[in-house]
């Protein structure tokens, strides 16, 4: 088969090799369509992975062709989605099934070989059977879409009906408008958001978001934008999709008494609060929350199958986000455009015709 092989950071070449071979309990899925996360970049040209030779890439789909000895034949030509993280099913987060906080964990596409390739051998347990409906590219998407609800559900539990409450969210890469899209999907009508591309506001705006509703920070004072649009009340859930020191102080400062804030965006440097911020969080009482990956338990509950029902029943569409479309052979095109961000993207996406 061919695969994109990362030998050693910026040392990633497309090339022959040979297809897995299949451990009794896994499947060779066929991979029909793989998405580019941003956490692929520096994993491609700067810290490498895990291990090296490597097939990177874990946001992929597929079609199930050859099954090892112990899985079940259903199986068999099944086009799948695939949850990426293979628990080891002993440690105290797995016992309590909650295994995107696995101890001891593998990892398609960052420890053991993804979804840059043709072929991909997936534990069964990591499948997930696809409605006819649902398309390769957008089961492509849906790992960052399970992480987008993962951190929606965390709001609902902090903040209750959130179709009754001010919402914002700030930062509005692929996580954020994702997010956007299921709030939307979700009932929220008091929803704003804050980004800094244009290309943002013309997605956001595609998501249903009024321009009124849309703060482009380059432009103006967010903070001060969003206590305007809340009379000076702030937001009763704000989802800081960001991970800088900056957001992080303003979604304590923009959280109304008795708000809640769902921290999303993975941290670009070590995180300080001053002694005036974290008085907010004691004195206006705010729930706080980290979120972390998506629940996969197998179950009709969890954040994945949550994802599938949307999309089955055509209540979102993450197609709308998909910039780019290139042939598998030249992913490297769209690395090489996220790294450089020399043109806009959301999801660059690789397909194996």
């Amino acid at each position: 088969m061919k695969a994109w092989i990362l030998h050693n950071p910026n040392n990633m070449t497309y090339e022959e090799t040979e297809k897995p071979q299949l451990k009794s309990d896994e499947v060779l899925v066929a991979v029909k369509a793989a998405g580019i996360c941003g956490s692929d970049i520096p994993r491609a040209f700067v810290t490498g992975a895990h291990v090296h030779p490597i097939i990177i890439g874990h946001e992929f789909s597929g079609q199930v062709c050859a099954c090892g000895t112990d899985v079940d034949a259903k199986w068999q030509g099944k086009p799948v989605g695939i949850f990426p993280l293979i628990p080891c099913g002993t440690c105290g987060s797995c016992q309590k099934k909650q295994y995107q906080m696995c101890r001891n964990y593998n990892y398609l596409g960052s420890r053991c070989d993804g979804g840059f390739a043709e072929y991909v051998a997936v534990p069964e347990k990591n499948l997930l059977e696809l409605p006819e409906s649902v398309t390769y590219e957008q089961a492509a998407m849906l790992e960052p879409m399970a992480v987008s609800v993962h951190a929606m559900r965390k709001g609902m539990k902090l903040a209750g009906d959130i179709s009754k409450c001010r919402v914002a969210v700030w930062g509005l890469g692929t996580i954020g408008l994702l997010l956007t899209m299921f709030l939307k999907d979700a009932g929220v009508k008091d929803l704003y958001v804050i980004g800094n591309k244009d290309a943002q506001k013309l997605h956001a705006g595609e998501l249903g978001i009024p321009e009124e509703n849309f703060c482009d920070s380059r432009k103006e004072d967010a903070a001060a934008w969003l206590m305007k649009r809340t009379d000076g009340a702030g937001v009763d859930l704000f989802f800081e999709c960001v991970g800088k020191n900056e957001t992080v102080q303003h979604a304590v400062e923009l959280s109304a008494p008795g708000g809640s804030i769902v921290f999303v965006g993975n941290p670009y440097s070590d995180m300080t609060l001053p002694k005036s911020v974290y008085w907010k969080i004691l004195r206006n009482e705010l729930r706080v929350s980290g979120t972390w990956n998506s629940s996969f338990t197998g179950s009709e509950d969890d954040d994945w199958h949550y994802v599938v029902r949307a999309l089955a029943e055509g209540r979102v569409h993450p197609e709308k986000l998909i910039t780019h479309r290139l042939p598998m052979e030249q992913l490297m095109q769209g690395l090489t455009i996220m790294r450089d961000k020399t043109e806009d993207y959301v999801k660059i996406m690789g397909v194996n015709e």
